[in-house]
């Protein structure tokens, strides 16, 4: 059988040098393309069954490796096709023809228990849906459909769901906490939520069978590619995961490329992709609508990510809508390799809880540099635009209601290899329309974030900026139109912070207030302070040269 696809012998791109500028930084990398042959076989071919009822999991197996030997092309035909577990081969192109549906199904005991990886850490997980290991020269194309069968894993919080939604539930089967407020697929899934680390590899319980009584609750992630090389992922929608969607770990020379990933708001985890220790990739015109982060950068967990010591780097993120998701651009939180190079053009967010969203803690160690944005556009932010979070502290940004808001107290601890750095970032013409707070910049007492600059930036938010513990901070150009002008600005023990030609909403109560004793070597410049009530508010222990005003 013959099926002409035609972009095969060319499938993956190679950046080109007309990317935009940022910050007069250009990528200077490649990323090598994916090649097959038109030889195609078909799961027809192979005894597969369109008919929503039959296992397709052996017909998947046999095609692919057919296709392997020929560098070819797995054709999924129209229809509905139920299967367990897809591992995709080296030189093997799977591509979904349109009206394709590829569902997998939610009886469990077709997932066996795996070493892998999850969250950052060595874990024990149910089998991927779709997985592949130690590839070169693989693709999923085409226009069909993947469904995870997600609702059969994941819990669910009461909060994220409305009355009649949770009696529903409740009434489906499965069990629920004492608290009745958070559901479990099962009884066996519950009773692990309640264990410490459940499911991570550790002295005493190294194999898969050590957790055997606890498999309902370790949810795999939806499609999982380790240690490959030249991966296309192309033109599909990948929906209703178990946990994290995409998920390439240790991968090389990654193409992602007008791929839709969907998943109910109230699924947790549920990350649309998650690259973690990657070098050298292209994501591009994809649309992400999710129950956690949108695009997020990772790289190991604590010790473990240090230890392994590979940064994601070297990768441009362009055309990419986010909708519902935590965060729409994500670094962190599990950081501890590193990243860097990382080049972020004309984006929009919609509706996500914060717009750009970098986060870590105490612990991760690793280092988070060159990283330039140019041009994003977001609405309808529930938290904030442009998040810097030194001090994450492993919850949803947008507290639920009642849930307390007071940042936490921060006191300096020594320093150590578990400390993370945050440094030289370049942000530049973002629009943002609707925020709860323009921008949040929250170092460590030990351990300031540094080198940010943000320039052409108008933010329409609540409340203005608060900076705190940073240094080498640097506004140009920005629109701070906060609501709650009492103050537009917060600076709080940071220093060498330039604020030239700020705008702000006229007859603002304040426009600065300074905080904190080692707040220093603060500049405001071109900036109209006529226009505020107040221009600056000393705390106490701030001397009045901490802060030099040049009025316009």
């Amino acid at each position: 059988m013959t099926y002409q696809i035609p972009f095969l012998l060319a499938a993956a791109a190679v950046l080109t040098a007309t990317a935009p500028a940022t910050g007069q930084v250009r990528p200077t990398f490649s990323v090598k393309p994916t090649q097959f042959s038109t030889d195609t076989v078909s799961l027809l071919n192979y005894g597969g069954k369109a008919d929503g009822q039959t296992l397709n999991t052996t017909a998947f197996q046999q095609a692919i490796a057919a296709a392997s030997q020929k560098k070819g092309v797995v054709l999924i035909p129209a229809g509905l096709w139920l299967t367990g577990p897809i591992e995709l081969k080296s030189n093997v192109n799977l591509h979904l023809a349109k009206g394709a549906l590829v569902q997998f199904t939610a009886d469990k005991s077709q997932y066996p228990l795996i070493k892998t990886n999850w969250e950052g850490v060595d874990a024990v997980r149910n089998q991927s849906p779709i997985s592949g290991m130690d590839l070169t020269n693989v693709a999923i194309t085409g226009p069909g459909v993947f469904d995870g069968n997600g609702d059969a894993w994941r819990p669910v919080k009461k909060e994220k769901l409305t009355a009649g939604q949770w009696k529903k539930l409740v009434a489906s089967g499965g069990a629920v906490n004492e608290k009745k407020d958070y559901w479990f697929p099962s009884e066996q899934a519950l009773k692990a939520s309640t264990m410490p680390e459940p499911g991570v590899i550790k002295p005493g319980k190294t194999e898969p069978a050590d957790f055997a009584a606890i498999k309902d609750f370790l949810r795999p992630n939806m499609l999982s590619l380790q240690r490959c090389k030249q991966v296309l992922l192309e033109d599909f929608t990948i929906q209703n995961s178990p946990a994290w969607t995409i998920h390439p770990l240790l991968c090389e020379d990654v193409t992602i490329r007008r791929v839709t990933a969907r998943n109910p708001w109230y699924g947790q985890n549920t990350d649309a992709l998650d690259l973690e220790s990657c070098k050298n990739g292209l994501v591009e015109d994809c649309v992400f609508d999710v129950g956690d982060d949108g695009i997020c950068i990772k790289s190991g967990k604590n010790e473990q990510g240090r230890k392994r010591g590979v940064p994601t780097e070297n990768f441009v993120f362009r055309n990419c809508k986010v909708y519902q998701a935590h965060g729409g651009f994500v670094i962190g939180s599990e950081m501890s390799g590193g990243a860097r190079n990382l080049f972020v053009y004309n984006c929009s967010f919609i509706g996500t809880d914060v717009g750009l969203r970098f986060k870590t803690t105490r612990g991760r160690g690793g280092v988070v540099e060159k990283i330039y944005v140019d041009g994003v556009t977001m609405t309808d932010i529930a938290g904030q635009a442009i998040l810097f979070d030194m001090y994450y502290a492993a919850k949803d940004p947008v507290p639920a209601s009642g849930e307390a808001e007071a940042l936490p107290e921060i006191k300096a601890e020594p320093l150590n290899e578990g400390t993370p750095q945050f440094r030289d970032f370049t942000i530049n013409n973002v629009v943002c329309r609707g925020a709860e707070t323009g921008i949040l910049i929250r170092g460590l007492p030990e351990m300031s974030i540094k080198n940010i600059l943000i320039q052409n930036t108008v933010l329409e938010s609540d409340k203005g900026m608060v900076c705190q513990e940073a240094e080498g901070i640097t506004l140009k150009n920005v629109a701070l139109l906060s609501k709650n002008t009492k103050p537009v600005m917060e600076i709080q023990n940071s220093q060498q912070v330039v604020v030239d030609n700020l705008r702000y909403p006229g007859n603002a109560e304040l426009l600065v207030r300074l905080s904190g004793d080692r707040t220093k070597a603060v500049k405001l410049t071109n900036t109209d302070t006529k226009a505020a009530k107040k221009d600056v508010e000393l705390g106490q222990k701030v001397p009045k040269k901490a802060i030099s005003v040049s009025k316009r």
